[in-house]
């Protein structure tokens, strides 16, 4: 049997051009294929997911973005950072008597004529995308097979079987020409330009770098020596999608074709050029020598799962969810300096989640507050707590509160409508991130202007779950889910956690390096019961109930934010334990924990 005529990996354009030939061929009308797949996206699914074949797609990050070649199939994971509009694109084009498309690239095979009837003009959403804030180092993603295959630039048998994709495919050979000379992007109404005017690249010649058929050394590799390797973006292009399918926000995985071309858009092409006046700014076409470009094929949301590595099955077996719980409950505990009820309050913390929203609150938020701790105790317990917290979590920041940074930090995003680009904020995090506050370096001093609109901004954060992002003429609250963790010597004022903890550690505490093997039996207890449902049953519910009305009759002062304390925490121990009811032993936990904490608190 003959295999395909393209590599998916070293050639996927080759899938695209194919399929669509062949779909032409058949009789379809080009105009029919407008946001609509021919069936290249089916063949990538079945490569990638049926044929289990993902792994060998290289990954697109600082470290391997010099060794990847431009027009090959690479996978971009990060959090959509801004989102830049639409944009029209000559998606199919007749070539003398025969249809081509240029979907999923920035080139053309040939020139185009404008305002052509033998052409259709299709669109595409653009997405800037950054790696997730505050990703840690075990969370990021790695094929040491995907690596390999992009560094064996001199494998001659990779180069000998690329030229024999592009002559099966290209059969005319045609000359490649920029887009941007022969057959222009419409662009509607974006500019961000300015956003990368700091990186840099060095120019290769536009002949080697555009011509897939050439040998030369710059259309082997992306040269890109002065991007942050910690940061690298990606614009990304998507076809065929739904608005909702992507916000914000969210972290994906992109797969598709790569495209980091220095002569493409280089110049900025007259405006007097688009006679049809489709393209307000055609500054909008983000210069692809700054900012590498990825052509989407296929997208997927991610989740904490997708962040474990070698993770034990995600079936939440009793004895599994058992012993690991029992574990983490005695290295947080020993962490703690033997501080039993605050390690099983950070326990809880660590796997509370916003699960729902009624009216103007955040159910399932705990956030916690740990006081009694000084500097000195801080620079001991809370730097082995950031060390295990990063061991855990695949996003955590942590924060050193001061004056100075208050006054000066750019919390909130603000829209710069100069280049019309949201520059992102401290806060502008992924769901599911964890933020640790080190108050204990907060001094006496005077809160400017922009001082006291981040506190109110962290206030908020705390309270409600939410973010205000600044567009100048309005503000937009965003919808977050991030756990927040302050250390203080008394109660912080400015973070009103829903725990206030008094810490009694009775020992100096333990920093024994923990077993990789154990760290992701953790990681997988964590992500695995943190995402189970719950419920209450009638007979329990009715329990809770008079335990509720009870506990008011006994203390006026309580009110509803403690009870849906103690439902959050009922919630949060029966998840511990992996189950999804609240069962009388544990909410008898709750009770006890409650108690324990308020004596600290007398």
């Amino acid at each position: 049997m003959v295999g395909p005529m393209y590599d998916f990996v070293a050639n996927p354009l080759g899938a695209v051009r194919l399929t669509f030939d062949k779909t032409i061929g058949s009789g379809s009308d080009p105009s029919s294929f407008d946001g609509k797949d021919w069936g290249a996206v089916d063949l990538f699914r079945h490569f990638l997911f049926d044929q289990a074949r993902l792994s060998q797609v290289p990954i697109l990050n600082g470290a391997t973005v010099n060794w990847i070649k431009p027009n090959t199939l690479v996978r971009f994971r990060g959090m959509i950072q801004d989102m830049l509009g639409n944009e029209l694109y000559v998606g199919a084009y007749k070539d003398g008597s025969v249809w081509r498309t240029n979907k999923f690239m920035d080139i053309s095979q040939c020139p185009v004529e404008l305002n052509s009837p033998n052409m259709r003009l299709w669109e595409r959403r653009l997405l800037y995308c950054v790696p997730v804030p505050g990703l840690n180092s075990w969370a990021e993603s790695t094929s040491e097979v995907a690596v390999n295959m992009c560094m064996d630039s001199t494998s001659e048998q990779r180069d000998k079987r690329s030229r024999m994709d592009i002559e099966a495919v290209d059969h005319n050979d045609f000359p490649v020409i920029p887009i941007s000379n022969s057959c222009p992007f419409f662009c509607l109404g974006q500019s961000f330009v300015q956003m990368v005017e700091n990186l840099t690249i060095e120019d290769p010649s536009s002949s080697q770098y555009l011509d897939p058929k050439n040998e030369g050394p710059c259309s082997s590799h992306v040269i890109l020596p002065d991007v942050d390797r910690d940061s690298l973006p990606c614009l990304v292009k998507i076809y065929d999608s739904p608005e909702s399918e992507l916000k914000l926000n969210d972290v994906f995985e992109f797969v598709g074709v790569l495209t980091f071309d220095s002569e493409l858009l280089s110049e900025k092409v007259d405006q007097d050029e688009f006679s049809n006046g489709l393209c307000d700014d055609v500054s909008v076409n983000l210069p692809p020598n700054k900012v590498p470009c990825l052509h989407c094929v296929i997208h997927r949301k991610l989740t904490v799962y997708d962040f474990l590595q070698n993770s034990p099955p995600t079936e939440p077996k009793p004895h599994l969810v058992k012993e690991a719980r029992e574990a983490l409950l005695r290295h947080l505990t020993s962490i703690l300096g033997n501080d039993g009820v605050a390690a099983h309050f950070m326990l809880l913390h660590l796997l509370s989640r916003v699960h729902a929203r009624a009216d103007n609150v955040a159910v399932g938020k705990l956030s916690l507050n740990l006081t009694c701790i000084s500097k000195e105790i801080a620079s001991v317990f809370g730097t082995r707590l950031s060390i295990v917290i990063k061991n855990l979590l695949p996003f955590t920041k942590c924060i050193p509160l001061t004056v100075e940074y208050l006054n000066t930090a750019s919390l909130a995003p603000k829209k710069d409508y100069q280049i019309n680009r949201l520059i992102p904020g401290v806060l502008q995090l992924a769901e599911g991130s964890h933020l640790i506050f080190d108050e204990t370096c907060l001094e006496t001093g005077t809160l400017n202007s922009a001082g006291v609109e981040n506190a109110r901004l962290l206030k908020a954060l705390t309270e409600l779950q939410k973010v205000e992002y600044d567009f100048k003429y309005y503000k937009m609250e965003m919808m977050a889910d991030v756990q927040m963790l302050i250390l203080s010597e008394g109660k912080s004022n400015m973070l009103p956690a829903d725990i206030i903890m008094p810490f009694q550690p009775s020992s100096a505490g333990s920093s024994d390096v923990v077993p990789a093997e154990v760290l992701e039996a953790w990681r997988w207890y964590l992500a695995t019961v943190r995402s189970m449902p719950h419920l209450i049953e009638p007979d329990m519910q009715k329990v809770v109930e008079n335990d509720l009305v009870t506990a008011r009759q006994a203390d006026r002062s309580l009110g509803s934010q403690d009870f849906s304390r103690w439902l959050t925490m009922g919630r949060l121990i029966s998840a511990s334990f992996g189950e999804t009811s609240l069962s009388l032993e544990h909410w008898q936990m709750v009770k006890e924990l409650e108690r324990l904490r308020i004596d600290r608190l007398k």
